[in-house]
């Protein structure tokens, strides 16, 4: 078994390489793998933030459209759970993400994009969904993570016509968080999330969680959420260390264990 996504590490940073030439598109074991590997992030615990580059050409121009030409409807409501599963596993990273995009994120590539909590995205990028030319929708994600991030109407005219938006307007829209030269992307991407490395962990996975739970219930309920992950925080080092700096030397001046 080739390895088409692997994770690398180094100070602080778990960075998910995309590495299926010529254009990472996301057939079923490259999806095996990114389950595996999102996983390992999470649980490793010399990784405080992640990157998913899919490399200097391109981040992943879509599923691998030959591999599902010709399932049927029984082979594809079993292939579903796998685009959703690996989708979901880097969803639930409990640690800040980002997409560093450059060349295409297009199909299954923008929804892996999508599962982050950032998008680096180069300056020659390109951006959308087009299931929708090939008489299907989004599969992975795409369909419910999209209109979350730029609104419901905006997110059924990109999935209706399936069309590409450029850098400039994903960065319009709120697609993209940051739009850089190529050769800069995944530079800026490590410096996005480079202050997350020492902060708080626990606060910051509570973060994350406190977010992504509340924007899939009631407010009622969403603020109920906050309130039993804020308190919980009070069992950690962490909030100890910050609060007693704070009091003793002003804010931002803690140095954080991550427990």
């Amino acid at each position: 078994m080739s390895e088409v996504v692997r994770l690398e590490v180094a100070d602080g940073i778990g960075t998910i390489v995309l590495d299926r030439p010529k254009m990472n598109a996301l057939d079923a074991e490259m999806q095996r793998q990114l389950v595996a590997v999102a996983e390992e992030a999470a649980e490793r615990t010399d990784v405080k933030a992640v990157i998913v580059w899919g490399g200097e050409r391109v981040f992943a121009a879509g599923a691998d459209v030959k591999e599902m030409a010709e399932m049927s409807y029984t082979d594809m409501a079993a292939h579903v759970r796998l685009l959703q599963r690996f989708s979901r596993a880097l969803a639930s990273i409990p640690k800040p993400t980002v997409a560093a995009i450059t060349g295409f994120a297009l199909g299954g590539g923008l929804e892996t994009a999508l599962c982050c909590d950032f998008r680096v995205v180069a300056d020659n990028a390109k951006l959308g969904l087009p299931e929708i030319t090939l008489g299907i929708i989004p599969g992975a994600g795409g369909t419910q993570r999209l209109p979350r991030l730029v609104g419901p109407a905006k997110a059924k005219e990109l999935i209706f016509s399936g069309r590409f938006v450029d850098a400039a307007e994903a960065l319009e829209i709120g697609l993209a968080d940051r739009v850089v030269p190529a050769a800069e992307v995944l530079a800026t991407a490590q410096a996005l999330v480079a202050p997350f490395v020492t902060g708080p962990t626990q606060a910051l996975r509570a973060a994350k969680e406190a977010v992504d739970k509340g924007l899939e219930v009631s407010l009622d309920t969403g603020l109920e959420i906050e309130a039993q992950l804020f308190t919980g925080l009070f069992a950690t080092n962490d909030q100890k260390t910050g609060m007693r700096s704070f009091v003793d030397n002003g804010p931002g001046k803690a140095t954080f264990e991550g427990i």
